[in-house]
């Protein structure tokens, strides 16, 4: 505990010297005048005790250390994480409230496997530094790129459908992950943009090229997931997503079913590692503390053990 201690103040350690003369010189004279009944503390029993004579030098002693101030140089390093920074991109769009994705559950929406499946990944990666974007009609940052898997989880138990409106900003939100991520230092910039729909061009204010563009001026590689049918009237744009990945070097992925979109997030979950640099920090821990306790201590028992012996 005290290895590697020093005093922050070492020039105070001189005051002890100053002590031991005027033990030597400094002889108290007229004593009454100062303290009645003095004559009893001073009697040859009392002076010539060696407890006392120990508890006064080692209040002086320690008192004096703590003036000194004992410090101990700390460090503290937040650990180094070997992850991907990444950007969940999920569509809360009011199509997503159709039903039956789940074979095992019927009654729930698609909505409702996408947020628990999306839980489920985010707890696994304890590692990486996430965030979430949400889009409907247009899209917002739920939550900033962090490493509070417990926090994430909140916020995605909370959110709702059409939360962001009820048409799909696609490429709008792709351009919002682009954002989120472009100002962490990490090499492994993920996003995963996940919708079960078409681009609304009334709403989705960004175009694919422009978000594609940042994108890869970010260096951000995207793995999209379209569920439900491909192509259909109510599924998502199979080649526009393909697109997306090739364009960003990611990979494009469908999913007709949960069982099919919790493979989807497992492969997802092989993505290569990468390190993100640790922070050190060093500060000065105060230990005067236990000097100060124990030379207080020690002038109180050596004051009430004076008294005691001199009223006898």
């Amino acid at each position: 505990m005290f290895s590697g201690l020093y005093f922050e103040f070492p020039l105070f350690l001189l005051i002890i010297f100053l002590f031991m003369i005027c033990e030597k010189f400094c002889k108290m004279k007229n004593t009454s005048i100062y303290f009645p009944h003095a004559s009893k503390f001073m009697d040859n029993s009392i002076s010539s005790s060696k407890t006392l004579f120990f508890l006064k030098w080692l209040g002086i002693m320690t008192l004096i250390f703590a003036l000194a101030s004992p410090v101990k140089d700390e460090t503290y390093e937040l650990q180094p994480k070997h992850g991907h920074e990444i950007a969940m991109i999920i569509d809360a769009s009011q199509s997503m409230q159709a039903r039956g994705f789940d074979e095992s559950n019927i009654n729930l929406t698609r909505f409702d496997v996408v947020k628990s499946i999306v839980s489920d990944f985010i707890s696994k990666r304890k590692t990486d530094n996430i965030g979430l974007v949400v889009f409907g009609a247009y899209s917002f940052i739920a939550s900033p790129l962090t490493y509070d898997e417990h926090i994430l989880n909140r916020i995605v138990a909370q959110l709702q459908i059409g939360m962001a409106g009820q048409y799909t900003a696609l490429y709008e939100s792709l351009a919002q992950g682009v954002n989120l991520l472009k100002m962490t230092q990490s090499k492994s910039k993920v996003a995963i943009l996940l919708t079960d729909g078409y681009s609304t061009p009334s709403v989705d204010k960004v175009p694919l090229d422009v978000a594609l563009e940042m994108a890869k001026k970010e260096g951000i590689k995207v793995y999209p997931i379209g569920i439900g049918s491909p192509n259909g009237r109510d599924g998502y744009n199979k080649e526009v997503l393909l697109k997306i990945a090739k364009e960003t070097g990611g990979v494009a992925f469908g999913a007709s079913s949960a069982t099919e979109l919790l493979s989807v997030y497992k492969k997802i979950d092989e993505l290569e590692k990468s390190e993100i640099k640790n922070e050190s920090y060093t500060y000065l821990k105060y230990y005067y503390i236990y000097p100060l306790f124990l030379g207080f201590l020690s002038l109180i028992l050596y004051i009430f053990l004076r008294n005691k012996r001199g009223s006898e």
